[in-house]
């Protein structure tokens, strides 16, 4: 058999087409466009995901036998709103998980409603980028959106429901709504009176491994695929990329050098930290996971290479960097704006600590190293809580740097595992749909059958004391200049 999973990005979708081996047949990306309509705000067309998606699955299974294909799950980017009418019409243009116009309905929800009780309903609190906030938003700047909207999804549940004509969502992407009471697995009706909608606009809930529906017979027609095809729920991007990484049952560890950054810790027990420092989420697993997320990571790495050096050569710039732990220079990484540990969507990224003498191979170390260091940051908070964590998988497209893992290592003083085949989100749902057509009992079982660990980067002790000395001092820099982004 042969199972679909869709990574739905910031930029792209991605589709991967795995058989029931776990072996990878081929994997199509489609672009679509990314809107700022006013600085801070960052919006996309959901019709575009869903053009996009289906020219992809087409192209992803030409030359195969699509009688094969059982079924489809997704990861998808979270935390965006997608709003629909009573027609199934979209209202407006999705707002991302990276828009930070919400800084207002933030502060409220934190400072007014109080971070107490919102870790009381949702096990988190409020941040820029979560859909609550978004909602009243929309509330108060567009009431007549807010008052023609019928159905509030997420981005990947937007697809789902176009291939399926199922309106549901997974736990995993739903924890990060502030929405969902976590603990319990279903939705806060605390949440629903304080943003003013009734639990008929929200979806139905499920595990991430469960069947939501099969495709749309017209949909099935225009694919070339049979109407029985299984749509599974899928999960978040940082729980599908989990999956994918098999970072699922007990104290397992995730770092993703993507978009953003994100260090994910999975558990069986239920838990918060003190301050909410980290995100407290169900995972795709059934069990649940801590999440630190710092919103620009290999963007970061993108951003100076291309936007400012005006190269593509990541692998030339990082040539001449040499000298680790010795660099004097740092960079904070927050082009957009941070959220853990921070949660300050006015922070923004800098250098400091430059001379006459610093080189360009200096100022692109401190990128690669300010990210670490921002990661780094997440990783205290876990330690508080008594979570020891000796290894960490590694995904997302800035683990194809050799030296971003060596640096990943030294930072962290952990072992870094590099798995064989790292293809983040997208593995994780073609996995999740083989789980939901039956194929592997459950997603433990799975991800000890496909995921292979081929190397290792070492911690080296005389390096590890010196970034130990480097982290100290960056750790001190935003508590210092944080009150010039007000």
């Amino acid at each position: 058999m042969l199972y679909i999973g869709i990574d739905l990005g910031t930029s792209a979708v991605k589709l991967l087409l795995m058989d029931e081996e776990g072996s990878i047949k081929n994997i199509v990306s489609k672009e679509y466009p990314l809107f700022f309509p006013h600085p801070g705000w960052s919006e996309q067309h959901p019709e575009d995901w869903y053009e996009k998606s289906m020219e992809g699955i087409r192209e992803l299974t030409e030359g195969y036998d699509r009688s094969k294909v059982a079924g489809i799950s997704f990861g998808g980017q979270m935390h965006g709103l997608v709003a629909l009418d009573d027609r199934d019409e979209v209202i407006r243009p999705a707002i991302l998980w990276n828009d930070g116009r919400t800084g207002e309905e933030t502060d409220y929800l934190n400072d007014v409603v109080g971070k107490d009780r919102l870790s009381q309903y949702t096990a988190n609190i409020a941040f820029a980028g979560f859909t609550a906030p978004k909602i009243l938003w929309m509330k108060k700047n567009e009431p007549e959106n807010f008052a023609r909207m019928a159905k509030i999804m997420l981005p990947k549940d937007y697809l789902a429901y176009r291939l399926s004509g199922s309106f549901c969502t997974d736990v995993s992407d739903a924890s990060g709504m502030l929405l969902m009471d976590v603990k319990n697995r279903c939705w806060s009706r605390e949440m629903m009176d304080l943003c003013g909608i009734k639990e008929e606009q929200l979806p139905r809930l499920y595990e991430s491994y469960e069947i939501v529906g099969t495709l749309k017979k017209e949909v099935a027609g225009e694919l070339g695929l049979s109407a029985d095809v299984k749509v599974i729920a899928g999960a978040g991007d940082n729980a599908a990329a989990a999956v994918g990484t098999g970072t699922v049952g007990d104290g397992m560890c995730n770092i993703s050098l993507g978009t953003s950054g994100t260090i994910f810790i999975s558990s069986r027990k239920f838990g918060v930290d003190e301050h909410n420092a980290l995100h407290s989420f169900a995972h795709a697993d059934g069990n649940y996971h801590l999440m630190g997320c710092m919103l620009s990571a290999a963007s970061c790495n993108k951003w100076w290479a291309e936007d400012i050096l005006k190269t593509k050569d990541y692998a030339a710039e990082q040539e001449a960097i040499h000298a680790l732990g010795e660099n004097n220079v740092f960079y904070l990484p927050y082009l957009m704006g941070e959220r853990s540990p921070h949660n300050d969507p006015k922070a923004r990224a800098m250098f400091i600590g430059m001379s006459m003498d610093t080189t360009r191979a200096d100022m692109t170390q401190a990128v690669l190293e300010g990210v670490a260091f921002g990661l780094r940051d997440s990783l205290e908070v876990a330690r508080s809580l008594g979570v020891s964590i000796e290894r960490t998988k590694i995904c997302g497209g800035g683990a194809k740097s050799p030296l971003w893992k060596k640096i990943i290592a030294n930072v962290m003083d952990m072992k870094v595992d590099v798995i064989e085949s790292e293809e983040g989100p997208a593995l994780g749902g073609a996995m999740l749909a083989a789980v939901g057509c039956g194929e592997y009992p459950d997603v433990e079982t799975i991800a000890k059958k496909i995921v292979k660990v081929v190397d290792t980067v070492e911690p080296e002790p005389e390096l590890v004391e010196k970034y130990e000395e480097k982290y100290s001092r960056f750790k001190k820099i935003y508590p210092t200049v944080k009150c010039l982004y007000r």
